[in-house]
């Protein structure tokens, strides 16, 4: 029997595929989170389209890996180019595009944050920060253990999984003995009572710098002055955690701990990354040089996977980080670093920093008005076009992760109305309570767009909460 189609154009209806993929489809790599789970046939813009055709409006963009909008023509039609000209070459040869991309990426932090640098490819979020886990192990002669926060992410790899916070992603696959110490990262909406934002900043900064103080601390070794840690990964802004924004003052107080004690920033920008916040970096906003950088994500706009790490001079030079130290066969591959090069000659061009700043204060603002009329949503900010709206219970501070879950539900059940048409509404579900939707929407969504994104969450509050 010949199992494949004759025509690989043919359309499968959805009970088939569902069928099928329920049979042969390992759920290990897949998320089911509705059931049944939804399949999607073309997107354009902020719009994806199910079977029968009705537009689902995307307020997350794949987890920020598409911030630019589906079918971006310039960088399709960059793809496009690209494979008439050279489409693939071994990881183990040089070609113009890879060069160029860690040129535009040293430069640019060269310029910003006054230090040289180098770039070194991947294919994935988790997998640079794989490399970066070797470079810093490396850079401190071997030290594996690290610091990170408390609600932080940094993927599911073996390594990755290590330094992020979440228990749930080891408990199934043995004894992690390298496994970060993991501190408090300041949540002003969950702040301690009768204190300020900037106060609980200050705490959490003091509470860190404490390990510190004796040997008996357990991380310092008073009379050679070393420590035990190699790093501090950090997301400037949490991702998976909930889009908590910290007082503008933490990074600054922090990095002097760091700096102090000989330990290494790496800055996480995953998923924050490519102006997702209204920076190229997001850490940008708060006034600190990094030691190393993490990207992957939106630096393709999602049609290519590739990913990276930029590094200071001193710690990634071919002295110290010699060929080999790494390897991945599709590193640096001509197709993903064409694109890369593309998004950041156009996120410059076309100044997404004044752009994603507007559309995000516009957002924000119809998010508060929202906020005035269901008091369920306990807490709303954001940066750029990255934005939350805490659900709580009818008390505005409670976690309700059921009211959420409904949402998430009714909003993909795509029968929501706008117009007289149907439509349905994507989100992002996140936070420590997992009650936080995550906004990530195209840096290309128009202010019309936006307004629509409200009425769609309004109508869609309404419709979860009598369903409760």
């Amino acid at each position: 029997m010949n199992v494949f189609a004759k025509n690989s154009d043919v359309v499968i209806d959805d009970a088939t595929l569902l069928a099928d993929e329920a049979k042969y489809s390992s759920f290990g790599d897949t998320v089911h989170y509705v059931d049944p789970p939804k399949i999607f046939r073309h997107a354009e813009g902020s719009y994806i389209y199910d079977s029968e055709n009705i537009p689902f409006l995307d307020l997350q963009m794949w987890y920020s890996a598409v911030n630019f909008g589906y079918g971006n023509k310039r960088l399709n039609d960059r793809l496009k180019s690209q494979i008439d000209l050279l489409p693939q070459v071994a990881s183990q040869y040089l070609h113009q595009g890879r060069i160029e991309l860690a040129k535009t990426i040293a430069v640019d932090a060269k310029q910003k944050f006054g230090l040289d640098g180098r770039c070194h490819f991947n294919v994935g979020g988790a997998q640079a920060v794989e490399d970066s886990l070797k470079l810093v192990r490396n850079a401190r002669g071997g030290k594996s253990l690290m610091f990170a926060f408390e609600g932080g992410y940094h993927g599911r790899t073996l390594g990755a999984s290590s330094i992020t916070s979440s228990y749930r992603y080891r408990r199934r696959f043995g004894h992690f003995g390298e496994r970060a110490q993991f501190i408090p990262f300041p949540y002003p909406f969950r702040r301690p009572k009768g204190m300020t934002p900037e106060e609980y900043s200050d705490a959490c900064v003091r509470q860190f710098e404490r390990l510190f103080e004796t040997e008996y601390n357990g991380v310092w070794d008073p009379k050679v002055g070393e420590a035990e840690y190699a790093a501090f990964y950090v997301e400037p802004i949490q991702g998976t955690g909930g889009y908590v924004i910290p007082p503008k003052n933490f990074f600054i107080d922090l990095k002097k701990v760091l700096d102090k004690y000989g330990i290494l920033m790496v800055v996480d920008e995953i998923q924050m990354g490519f102006w997702r916040t209204g920076k190229l970096w997001s850490i940008e906003h708060f006034g600190v040089t990094p030691d190393v950088i993490v990207f992957g994500k939106a630096l393709t706009n999602g049609l290519n996977p590739l990913s990276g790490i930029w590094a200071r001079e001193e710690l990634i030079n071919p002295t110290v980080f010699p060929p080999g130290s790494t390897h991945s066969t599709f590193n640096s591959n001509p197709l993903g670093t064409a694109l890369g090069l593309e998004v950041i000659k156009m996120g410059y061009e076309l100044d997404y920093e004044t752009k994603v700043a507007e559309k995000g204060k516009h957002f924000l603002e119809g998010l508060r008005d929202l906020q005035k009329r269901h008091k369920e949503i306990g807490d709303v900010d954001g940066l750029g076009l990255a934005l939350r709206a805490e659900i709580c219970t009818d008390d505005g501070f409670t976690p309700n992760k059921a009211l959420l879950d409904r949402m998430v539900d009714i909003g993909l059940a795509g029968g929501l109305t706008h117009e007289g048409k149907k439509i349905g509404l994507v989100l992002d579900v996140g936070g420590w309570y997992k009650n936080v939707i995550t906004f990530a929407p195209s840096l290309d969504i128009s202010h019309d767009e936006i307004d629509l994104a409200i009425a769609l969450l309004d109508q869609l509050l309404t419709l979860a909460k009598r369903a409760g």
